[in-house]
């Protein structure tokens, strides 16, 4: 065998292995230029409405303020660019089934039949419960939370709130309550993956007290109303969460248990 025949039969594997991840860029590289053009569709819809936008995302606010009172800006292109950087944000959270399904479509390929069976609904289910953290962020904890701190602002004192602090502060309860409401895929994922048991999750229910409470601390303002509103939310869907795992619990483990 000559030398070059045996350099090239030494090339094929590496050609074979390379194609493979090559292809796999291309196509995580088209899902991401999909998802973007997916945000860039829903911001150019959205974006002549973004005042209104606002002004919807404020009244939670702006139903609590004394008469008279009203929300300010502070800075000379604030009024243009907090809108806009809602649009944006609300463009990423309307586009998140899409993304999830991008997500899905990628790694599918790679799955067991019983493994996309399980995968579907959870994938669908997320989605739907990050949209519910966010609705019980805006309908109740909103207007819970401001009118505790309207109605205790020290006499003397106009309540003004800049509309670019505003907009950081709900964005972060949103995101805080979205994530909150992931956990009973958590703890679905969990049981299912094998790391852990819904019995053993059971024994560790008082340090998930505490966790949760924790979580709620690091993830909402420093006041006790939003923490609390997002540490009992997690706690009961910790026990739903608990409540489906059983069914989620790997066939080996069911039968040994029996």
């Amino acid at each position: 065998m000559s030398e070059s025949e045996t350099q090239t039969e030494e090339n094929v594997p590496k050609q074979q292995h390379s194609l493979p991840l090559i292809s796999h860029l291309l196509e995580l590289r088209d899902r991401l230029l999909r998802v973007i053009a997916i945000v860039m569709v829903l911001f150019l819809s959205l974006v002549y409405f973004a005042n209104d936008i606002y002004q919807f995302l404020a009244i939670p606010l702006t139903s609590q303020l004394p008469e008279g009172s009203s929300m300010i800006a502070t800075g000379v292109a604030t009024p243009f660019f907090t809108p806009i950087k809602l649009t944006i944000v609300l463009s990423i959270f309307i586009a998140i089934p899409a993304i999830l399904h991008q997500v899905w479509a990628f790694i599918a390929p790679g799955l067991y039949k019983h493994e996309r069976k399980l995968i579907a609904p959870l994938v669908v289910s997320s989605a739907f419960l990050f949209y519910l953290g966010m609705a019980f962020a805006y309908f109740v904890v909103f207007p819970l939370a401001f009118s505790f701190f309207t109605s205790t602002a020290p006499e003397g004192v106009t309540i003004a709130t800049d509309i670019s602090n505003y907009l950081d502060f709900v964005l972060k309860l949103f995101f805080a309550f979205g994530l909150a409401f992931e956990i009973p895929i958590a703890t679905l994922v969990l049981c299912w993956t094998g790391a852990t048991t819904p019995e053993k999750l059971k024994q560790k229910r008082p340090y998930i007290v505490v966790g949760a409470f924790i979580f709620g601390m690091l993830l909402t303002p420093p006041d006790v109303i939003s923490q609390t509103l997002l540490a009992i939310p997690m706690l009961i869907l910790f026990e739903v969460g608990l409540l489906f795992a059983r069914f989620y619990v790997p066939k080996e483990e069911t039968q040994e248990e029996e």
